[in-house]
């Protein structure tokens, strides 16, 4: 919670830097201005308009040098002249002051009084959305329950500068919340102290739809009680907030649609008690999104540089009729053909063996890993107790599948054999009878089991650079927790080939591959999951993605080739692009080459000079080299290139899919946020 604060300590304090670049422009009169000299008639008038008396002007008699402070029935203002537009009859405050070198001033109040009731000024869609029309009422709730369910928002209050105002695009289209206030506003988010976005004045303006899962600190969940609009002889609202402890209170509200502010008397909105004291000393509330079931209330704080408390609420009617989502949830992502894959990696029988560097971890519900930093015996957190000398608990282990009989031979630990058989479902799940694999890894306490029905779950299965199945992942799913505890088995299938470079050689010699301009770039995670572009992300669209992909990249990418070539034993590779400046001056036929070196065990591809260069477009900052390559699971060097599995690519299909080259674009070990990939898709030319 103390890193919440900080947070907006910091936005508060980047506000007021923005802030006091553009200072309001108040005209700041004489010191001498006395209260007693702001009075009704010689400060300022009231007046009513002679053909609707329910149309009230506030206008300043004090002259341009004085900027105005109006308190009136709809809010505040510092304008000249204020227009009114009063709908019910009654008698109404106002208060009147200036701004002066010494502060600010303010005469007595005085009042005026509206005789009748003008039903035009509630006929705007506004007050009906708002209190179900004339004649009628309407009831809404704070978006959170007791037992912590938000229905429409994320939770029940958001984080906002204070200068936050409506929302057109919201009101006008009627439909359901749009994530993003306008296009051009920033979003902030909470995890990066990003500057934020401008407002046409120079005012910082940021916001934050804060989830309520993760920052229950917000306030504690309940049931706020209920807020009744009405229109029945006049705008009165019920606010009824006892079960909170904030009691009951029953007052009128009078709703500005043209400023889109609501001004309550006698009664304030429903709130959480964290913040009673700051809804009590609020200045104003703006109303900043409205639909039938909907409404956001922004409460403008007494502090000027405090940011701004947003209460988000739904309408009964909404609430009455609310349907809990069904929520299913993520499982893991198996490749097609997958069955055929890990039954016949060489022959229908296969051994499999636990992993001597990674032998166990825990896994989401999707099947990724969670502890990603477990990338070989050394980088076990030392309360796991697992190190490479604990390998020798489990060497003896093994477990022979043969597809074609369906046996299983497990050869557990100490030496002893047990025979039995097992099925394999479509959705991954091993269920043996005959034999239950149970041992202890290390640490005396973490163990390789099967479930109570003596099965396990595959959450991940592994392939090497020629598409062949390196490994795989099963695991037993919590009792409680959303996640899998999962052993990582690698099948044992004999000797290598003649000539470990030999599926490499075959793949790449006599092609030529291009840079991809449908599916360019991706990122992943560092176990290579994840990944968020796709084949139809980047082609012919110069907008979406802007700040790395326009038609000069494009350009770069099109003019771009690697070629590989045999010579002797090794393999050659040949750069072709046309390199452009920094003023977009176009060298056009660079070509570069040298040798390049395989490493079929990360994989990864050596190549003897940079690879393809983006200056004098958005993706001048794409990599072109490895620099952060040291951080990777295994140590990579300059110009050293992950072979990434991605888009279910391998040497065995680069034909039709290509290839991904990868380098560390971002990593913990460096001091990064992240554990983050950078892929680099390259498709056949020829």
């Amino acid at each position: 919670m103390n890193k919440i604060f900080k947070l907006f300590s910091l936005l508060a304090i980047v506000t007021m830097m923005f802030s006091s670049c553009s200072p309001d422009d108040f005209s700041l009169g004489a010191k001498d201005v006395k209260a007693e000299d702001l009075v009704e008639g010689i400060a300022y008038k009231i007046e009513h308009d002679v053909t609707n008396p329910n149309i009230v002007y506030l206008t300043s008699l004090m002259g341009s040098e004085y900027t105005p402070l109006w308190n009136h029935p709809q809010g505040r203002s510092q304008d000249q002249k204020v227009t009114l537009k009063i709908p019910f009859a009654g008698t109404y405050e106002v208060q009147f002051g200036v701004e002066t070198r010494g502060g600010a001033i303010y005469g007595a109040k005085t009042t005026f009084k509206v005789d009748n009731m003008y039903a035009d000024f509630v006929s705007d869609p506004m007050w009906t959305l708002l209190s179900g029309g004339a004649g009628k009422e309407k009831t809404w709730y704070l978006d959170l329950d007791a037992e912590g369910t938000s229905r429409f928002f994320k939770a029940p209050i958001y984080f906002f500068t204070n200068n936050y105002t409506w929302d057109n695009l919201h009101y006008s289209s009627g439909e359901s919340y749009i994530d993003g206030y306008t296009n051009k506003d920033f979003v902030w988010d909470a995890k990066k102290a990003i500057t934020p976005n401008l407002k046409d004045d120079g005012t910082a303006q940021w916001y934050w739809e804060a989830d309520y899962a993760g920052n229950s600190w917000m306030c504690d969940k309940a049931d706020f009680g209920t807020m009744t609009f009405n229109l029945k002889g006049g705008a009165n609202v019920i606010v009824d907030q006892e079960a909170y402890g904030l009691g009951n209170s029953t007052g009128t509200y009078l709703l500005d649609t043209d400023k889109h502010v609501i001004k309550f008397s006698g009664a304030y909105p429903v709130h959480d008690t964290n913040r009673d004291a700051d809804m009590h000393s609020a200045t104003l509330i703006r109303v900043i999104y409205l639909t039938k079931d909907a409404m956001q209330l922004l409460v403008v704080p007494a502090a000027s540089d405090a940011s701004a408390v947003v209460y988000n609420y739904i309408s009964k009617d909404y609430k009455d009729n609310w349907v809990a989502p069904v929520v299913k949830e993520p499982e893991p992502t198996l490749p097609d053909g997958w069955q055929t894959d890990i039954s016949q990696t060489v022959n229908k029988s296969v051994k499999w063996v636990l992993s001597p560097e990674t032998p166990f971890n825990w896994a989401n519900l999707d099947g990724s890993l969670m502890n990603t930093g477990w990338t070989s015996a050394d980088k076990y957190d030392s309360w796991t107790g697992y190190s490479a000398a604990a390998a020798s608990n489990f060497a003896n282990f093994s477990l022979t599948l043969n597809s074609d009989n369906s046996s299983a031979v497990y050869v557990a630990p100490d030496g002893t054999v047990t025979n039995g058989n097992y099925t394999l479902d479509s959705k991954g799940y091993y269920t043996f009878t005959g034999v239950k694999p149970n041992f202890v890894i290390c640490g005396g306490w973490v163990t390789l089991a099967t479930s109570d029905a003596n099965q396990w779950r595959i959450t991940k299965i592994e392939k090497d650079a020629t598409g062949a199945v390196s490994g795989m992942w099963v695991g037993v799913r919590d009792a409680v927790k959303p996640q899998y505890m999962v052993y990582h088995l690698i099948p044992q299938v004999g000797s290598s080939a003649t000539d470990p470079l030999a599926a490499w050689k075959k793949a790449l010699i006599g092609k030529t591959f291009k840079p991809d301009t449908a599916w360019f770039i991706d990122w992943l995670n560092f176990d290579l999951s994840g990944g968020w572009t796709s084949a139809s992300t980047f082609g012919t669209d110069y907008s979406s993605n802007s700040w790395v992909w326009t038609a000069a990249t494009s350009n770069i990418a099109k003019s771009a080739s690697i070629k590989f070539e045999a010579n002797g034993s090794d393999i050659k590779a040949t750069l072709t692009q046309d390199l452009t400046d920094a003023n977009g001056n176009v060298t056009s036929g660079y070509t570069v080459s040298g040798k390049v070196t395989i490493n079929p065990d990360i994989p990864s591809m050596t190549f003897e000079f940079p690879l393809v260069n983006y200056t004098g477009s958005p993706a001048s900052w794409l990599n072109t080299t490895n620099a952060k390559g040291a951080y990777w699971t295994k140590s990579l060097g300059t110009n050293e290139w992950i072979f990434v599995s991605h888009g279910g690519s391998s040497l065995s299909n680069i034909d039709q899919n290509g290839f991904w080259l990868g380098v560390v674009s971002n990593a913990t070990g460096a001091g990064d946020s992240k554990d983050e990939v950078l892929g680099f898709h390259f498709v056949l030319a020829n």
